[in-house]
């Protein structure tokens, strides 16, 4: 889907062909919780390929530019909270010369997915997920791609909120930082292999 050109003076930094966004609520009261995960995969990422988030002047996110095999990638992480996600991506797109949101890929939490998972897929439903609810309002579509890391469901419904959004502990905490580790090895496969490429090996594995 090709978006409306802003201003050529609107844009900041260097072009990127994908962009990256991993989702996670702000501060220390979210960090390590399944909810972050997106988030924590993309540091990760930006960690293991020599990279430093860094919050720039007009910007909703922490954002570090990498080098791949074929140009130029940018990952970010927004600074606002979950369900206000969606308020980051103009800017971010802007940043890095992006159009098309094809070129735009969401790393997020998945409830509907057992954790050990992940999927890489272009397009979808919102599963109820605050952040891709508020990116596809912003947007006007849900035509971006997506990695999904599974987190599994809580024993009742009413425990969502308490489930996605307090940290786990002991060996759950263990496992979903292999979870984690698992979502960037999943993101630097589709940085240097392409999405088509990803999803065949991410997904089949």
């Amino acid at each position: 889907m090709a978006l409306r050109r802003t201003r050529e003076n609107d844009r900041r930094g260097q072009s990127s062909r994908l962009l990256i966004v991993g989702l996670a609520n702000p501060g220390p009261d979210y960090e390590g919780s399944r909810h972050n995960v997106g988030g924590d995969a993309v540091r990760l990422v930006v960690a293991r390929r020599g990279g430093q988030l860094k919050l720039e002047r007009h910007q909703r996110a922490l954002t570090a530019t990498v080098a791949t095999s074929e140009g130029p990638v940018t990952l970010a992480v927004p600074v606002t909270f979950m369900n206000e996600s969606g308020s980051a991506i103009p800017p971010l797109l802007r940043r890095t010369s992006i159009d098309d949101l094809s070129r735009l890929v969401v790393v997020h939490d998945e409830l509907d997915l057992e954790p050990g998972r992940v999927q890489v897929k272009f397009g979808g439903g919102l599963a109820g997920h605050n952040g891709l609810r508020s990116i596809a309002h912003t947007m006007d579509s849900q035509e971006f791609a997506r990695v999904r890391i599974g987190i599994g469901k809580p024993p009742t419904k009413e425990q969502g909120a308490n489930y996605v959004l307090k940290r786990p502990t002991g060996k759950l905490r263990e496992s979903l930082a292999l979870d984690v580790a698992q979502a960037a090895e999943a993101i630097e496969t589709l940085l240097d292999h392409g999405f088509d490429d990803a999803q065949q090996r991410v997904n089949g594995s």
